[in-house]
């Protein structure tokens, strides 16, 4: 089902298509920025004009007669501005119908979409052998909140945590486990209890010692070849990593599970048969013993072609090989539309060529849309990537929790007189919101400052704001005795619930906008507006003194702002509160 702005553009379209006789005539509506100028915008008259070698005021006035003689029930105005600009006001009865079929439920504010597609979406991909840190934060995220509006719209979304659970060092922690099994058995599971310290512990072995990194490559070797011994060490590894994992999801209110594990260790297998398909190809050079391909589209700053390494010299594979492999299953077994990678900007040159190699070489079908979703980097205070004051990286859960005790200190200071158990459970939400909200409403490909006092600030753009008007609207419908009866919103007598009621209308092409482009800050930036437009109603239009057909209009107008910023903030994956 499309929403109004595609609807808009479908039929100005057409009518332009008419006037000019250009088939590829795009109306190009985009949602006016000005009330002055309408609600809706038509701006692609220009370009066409431009094509034809017109006057693109008088094709848009001939697109205006089109329209008029050919009726549409949305539309109660339509005028031209400026140059050739076409601005459109929306009929009041057409909308006043779609927003009481919402509040019936004869119709859903997300409609499904006419063209489901099967998504593939890679996100969140934590190295199991340590603790999840700050860093997985924004990739796990921005992630989960893309397939929640994937899936909203009707898109079939596979879900793929391509975690790291192979590689140099496993053998490096199996062999420092080994050492901890010979002198201390009954302290293994406190050992493993901090993996981030055992982790540093293996490592500065592995540094210091010849001997242990030499056990340890040779522990890989028999890792990778299926030694029930070390199988087990590694799959004790695993199992705690996932743990910690679990714990997190849980806490973040993200949708990932076990089964949406995409392991690297999964692809071991085939990883040869990539190699011999690419020199089957003609495509793999050898260069100081490494297997490369060199595509000529990439060139580094020197002049030289830059390489896509494919295999070591020491014959160990690297993340391109498995990239590659993950590419080829999603491509062939999956029969994926898209597939979204959600990871770091750091790694923007590595997928370009990746992406480029899997085409070129034809392991990606003609069918597939591969796509980096990237994201910049959590800074702190000092412009750097968030650490501890003694510059280690920041444990995950470490954040969550400080977060959720500073909001249940926020909580207590608002509103003391509630329970502890009551300030508990909305600090929970309250903490775990904020921290989310604030990455979320940020520009993905932006880099940005960790603020604890702006995150959790009941002021501007932010969780606590969201969640307090929120919880104000359903405080308001509660306190009326119309409120349990079904409601309808019958006028429009004022221009703040005018613009409401469009706005709250709006919804599904927001939605529609970042399943499409993948950014999230937008349906936040929305939320925001939605909110401040209905406190400036709230201010202009008396509801609970009004008069009883104006009362339960406006009430149910209230009631369906309720709605949008909940379904908004679910989709963002952030809970609600009626109470704060």
């Amino acid at each position: 089902m499309q929403n109004i702005k595609q609807y808009l553009n479908k039929e100005i379209s057409s009518a332009l298509k008419e006037c000019s006789g250009i088939q590829s005539s795009n109306a190009n509506v985009t949602t006016s920025s000005r009330p002055e100028f309408g609600d809706y915008q038509a701006n692609g008259v220009m370009s066409v004009a431009k094509q034809l070698s017109a006057n693109p005021r008088e094709l848009a006035l001939k697109v205006i007669d089109y329209l008029e003689d050919n009726s549409i029930a949305l539309i109660e105005a339509i005028e031209v501005a400026g140059p050739g600009f076409i601005n459109i006001r929306l009929r009041e009865r057409s909308v006043l119908s779609m927003a009481n079929d919402l509040l019936s439920g004869k119709n859903d504010a997300i409609s499904a979409t006419d063209s489901p597609m099967k998504v593939v979406v890679d996100y969140s991909s934590p190295n199991l052998a340590k603790e999840m840190h700050v860093g997985h934060l924004r990739g796990t995220i921005i992630g989960d909140s893309i397939v929640r509006i994937l899936e909203k719209e009707g898109h079939e979304v596979i879900r793929q945590n391509h975690v790291g659970d192979w590689g140099t060092q496993f053998g490096m922690l199996i062999s420092f486990m080994q050492e901890i099994k010979r002198s201390d058995t009954e302290n293994i599971p406190k050992e493993l209890s901090d993996l981030e310290k055992f982790y540093t512990a293996a490592k500065a072995r592995f540094d210091s010692d010849e001997s242990f990194s030499s056990a340890s490559r040779q522990a890989v070797v028999k890792l990778q070849s299926g030694d029930p011994n070390h199988r087990a060490i590694w799959e004790e590894f695993i199992e705690t990593s996932l743990l910690h994992c679990d714990a997190i999801y849980k806490k973040l209110n993200v949708t990932l599970s076990r089964t949406d594990l995409d392991s690297e260790s999964r692809y071991n297998d085939i990883l040869e048969k990539i190699i011999e398909d690419l020199e089957r190809k003609g495509l793999v050079t050898e260069s100081d013993g490494a297997k490369c391909v060199f595509l000529p589209e990439f060139i580094g700053k020197d002049g030289d072609t830059l390489p896509i390494i494919i295999q070591k010299s020491d014959g160990g594979y690297l993340y391109s090989t498995t990239d590659l492999a993950a590419i080829k299953l999603r491509s062939e077994q999956m029969m994926a539309d898209r597939a979204l990678y959600v990871v770091d900007a750091r790694q923007s040159l590595h997928f370009k060529q990746v992406f480029a190699l899997a085409k070129s070489a034809e392991i990606a079908s003609n069918n597939i849309s591969l796509e980096h979703i990237a994201y910049g980097t959590m800074m702190g205070a000092d412009g750097r990537p968030f650490r501890t004051r003694s510059g280690d990286t920041v444990k995950l859960i470490d954040l969550l929790d400080e977060s959720i005790a500073r909001a249940y200190d926020l909580v207590t200071e608002k509103n003391s007189s509630l329970g502890e158990t009551e300030r508990r459970e909305i600090a929970e939400i309250v903490g775990i919101g904020s921290v989310k909200y604030a990455e979320l409403s940020k520009s993905r490909t932006s880099d940005y400052v960790f603020d604890w006092s702006s995150m959790l600030s009941f002021e501007g753009n932010t969780a606590p704001y969201l969640l307090y008007a929120f919880a104000r609207i359903t405080s308001l419908i509660s306190k009326s005795s119309e409120s349990n009866s079904p409601m309808a919103i019958s006028l429009i007598s004022a221009d703040e619930e005018r613009s409401l009621l469009i706005k709250i209308l709006q919804f599904p092409e927001i939605v529609n906008t970042v399943s499409t482009d993948c950014y999230p800050n937008l349906l936040c930036n929305y939320l925001y507006e939605l909110a401040g437009i209905f406190m400036r109603f709230y201010e202009a239009c008396p509801i609970l003194k009004a008069d009883k057909l104006i009362k339960i209009s406006r009430l149910a107008l209230a009631s369906l702002t309720a709605t949008t910023l909940k379904e908004g903030l679910d989709l963002l994956g952030i809970e609600t509160l009626e109470k704060m």
